[in-house]
């Protein structure tokens, strides 16, 4: 084996390792932020719960509210991949689609799927917007996506002539907007015990009452 050939070989090693130990990392900062809240939380517990130094939470991500964002990006793409949403086949099924109802029952799927993964962290971000300033800008950022993500779906249905007479697109999108809300999620089936099925089959059918003809 040439010297080149192991050199490219151990920096593949190396990356593999300090995604791992990010992976760690994050996923125990996530389960903490959840049982424990943003407040309470720190980066002392995040390194024992993960089994690393301080100085290793530090430099494989930074400090609370970088930890915090990471496991938001994580829990709404559902995996660790570096791809952007809007790059995922998921987003790009829905594009594709040429149904009005059928583009809703599958957003109503995706933001279902996303509130189940994401419920608990959003209530930790909300809480850590109202003490930390930095968490309060991942906040209103987090907030301008989803308004972002509401407005794609609005302009999709509006292309196939699906939204109802009178109703602006800029309206339909503060609507929807409301209704892809972790919170929401978060209320019904954690807080009230409602089946993720039925809640997805709900939101659907809200989305249909309220957008289309």
């Amino acid at each position: 084996m040439s010297v080149g050939v192991k050199r490219v070989y151990s920096s593949e090693l190396r990356a593999a390792q300090a995604r791992a130990t990010r992976r760690v990392i994050v996923n125990a900062a996530a389960r903490l932020f959840v049982q424990e809240g943003f407040g309470q939380t720190t980066v002392d517990a995040i390194a024992e719960e993960a089994g690393v130094s301080r100085k290793t939470v530090f430099a494989a991500v930074g400090g609370k509210v970088e930890l915090l964002k990471l496991a938001l990006d994580w829990a709404i793409a559902g995996d660790d991949e570096p791809i952007a949403m809007s790059d995922r086949p998921e987003v790009g099924r829905l594009r594709q689609e040429r149904d009005p109802d059928a583009l809703l029952r599958g957003y109503a799927h995706m933001v279902t799927t996303i509130g189940s993964q994401v419920a608990g962290l959003s209530r930790a971000l909300i809480v850590a917007a109202g003490i930390d300033p930095e968490a309060r800008k991942l906040w209103e950022t987090w907030q301008s996506q989803r308004h972002f993500g509401a407005q794609a779906v609005v302009g999709a249905l509006a292309a196939l002539g699906g939204l109802r007479d009178g109703l602006e697109p800029a309206e339909a999108a503060d609507l929807v907007w409301v209704h892809n809300d972790p919170a929401l999620y978060h209320r019904l089936v954690i807080e009230r015990r409602w089946a993720k099925k039925h809640f997805e089959e709900w939101l659907y059918q809200t989305l249909r009452q309220q957008l289309r003809p």
